[in-house]
């Protein structure tokens, strides 16, 4: 289980028109993905990044049985549930909340989101998907409502299959997500400047009013 530890950046949400939560990747923690920020138009932007505990979400790949990352995944999840709630809460309707990871937190990004489908401002994965040996879509529910997705990895990639990355894409177009799908041919396992590029010109710079 996690204990409840979030990094906060950006503007204070009191004050902020948007927020961004952003998800570290296994071995990493949450300045580091906060520093991430420097790269994208985020100056209205309360910035929340959740620390895992012992920096790991789940213990087992995401492609392993879903038991046997509990009760990690459910309380990683809950986190990411809460931290949105609490958001909204604070007066940032959700289709002004952003969702961001890398890898392992990529995962939990799009894991997270497919499990209350919301209208989002957007969703980010830097190489990740869906979590589990195989997708339930039993676990999913809400409507996306157009939310604009990123979904971005290599081929090959060490940890995400490019066939995972491409039936993520296909649930969450099922469940309303606007997706956009890019594989990068040898990058390694990595963000890229083109990802980057591609968001700050397709998912940020048309925030939502």
């Amino acid at each position: 289980m996690h204990k409840r530890n979030i990094l906060q950046g950006g503007v204070p949400i009191e004050e902020a028109k948007n927020a961004m939560i952003m998800i570290h990747g296994r071995g990493g923690d949450a300045r580091g993905i906060m520093e991430l920020s420097q790269y994208f138009p985020l100056n209205d932007f309360a910035l929340l990044a959740p620390q895992a505990t012992n920096s790991t979400w789940y213990p087992y790949s995401f492609l392993a049985p879903a038991d046997q990352n509990e009760p990690w995944l459910s309380s990683a999840i809950h986190i990411i549930h809460s931290l949105i709630e609490e958001i909204i809460e604070k007066g940032i309707p959700s289709h002004k909340i952003y969702l961001l990871g890398f890898s392992q937190g990529a995962c939990l990004t799009l894991e997270s989101a497919a499990r209350r489908a919301q209208k989002f401002g957007g969703v980010i994965a830097f190489t990740g998907g869906l979590i589990g040996d195989t997708i339930n879509r039993e676990n999913y529910n809400g409507d996306f409502m157009g939310t604009p997705v990123f979904i971005g990895t290599g081929d090959p990639d060490p940890h995400v299959p490019v066939q995972r990355a491409k039936d993520s894409t296909i649930i969450l177009q099922d469940m309303g997500a606007t997706v956009t799908e890019k594989i990068y041919p040898g990058i390694g396992h990595t963000i890229t400047k083109e990802e980057i590029d591609w968001v700050n010109r397709h998912m940020l710079t048309a925030k939502a009013l």
